[in-house]
């Protein structure tokens, strides 16, 4: 695989968005693109008005859908926002219409609600959160919808389970689309190797 110089990466912003399930790949990407101008990330919303995210935290995007950038990477994140998200035509149209210009689509979390909605993962392999795995197959039964894993590819298309996930189908995608290392480095930098107090393995 030839490893892309001009590459651009747009996420997906709308209200009440969970906020982890965006910035954490936001860092990936950002610190990952740091040393390489030609390597952009870009957050879009349906305005520019800022974007209230579920826990409060107020987004100023960087573009709007009338101004957004062709991208190689688009990135829907979930949250409470997409039960509502789902119905609103000019989101879901403009997914529906950038998604298949991009060689990489990918959701966090019920990010992939949007992308069923905007008909991205009909007879595809997806995940998502784990308490959202009943209702994603109840609303897109020719989608088969994978329980127990971090993140899912089926071709172009690359899902993740809930919240911090992201984190690591994203670094996946540094690997992915340049080299090992370069995810290694990223990850390294970010200081990222979860060990959680309180884990069912752990006692005290």
């Amino acid at each position: 695989m030839t490893s892309p110089d001009h590459f651009t990466v747009g996420i997906l912003l709308f209200e009440d968005a969970e906020e982890l399930d965006w910035a954490g790949p936001f860092e990936v990407f950002g610190m990952a693109f740091k040393d390489f101008p030609n390597r952009h990330l870009v957050t879009i919303a349906e305005s520019r008005e800022p974007v209230t995210c579920y826990n409060g935290l107020r987004v100023l995007p960087d573009h709007d859908f009338s101004d957004a950038p062709p991208l190689d990477l688009i990135l829907v994140p979930g949250g409470m926002g997409t039960r509502t998200q789902k119905d609103n035509r000019k989101l879901v149209d403009w997914l529906a219409q950038t998604a298949p210009r991009c060689t990489w689509v990918t959701s966090v979390c019920t990010g992939s609600l949007l992308l069923g909605a905007a008909g991205q993962i009909d007879q595809k392999k997806v995940t998502t959160h784990w308490g959202f795995i009943d209702s994603l197959r109840k609303a897109f039964p020719n989608t088969e919808v994978v329980s127990d894993a971090r993140f899912v590819r089926d071709g172009q298309l690359v899902t993740s389970a809930g919240v911090s996930a992201g984190i690591d189908m994203s670094l996946w995608l540094l690997g992915e689309i340049w080299e090992v290392e370069y995810a290694r480095t990223t990850q390294r930098m970010m200081e990222y190797d979860p060990a959680p107090p309180y884990a069912d393995s752990q006692t005290g």
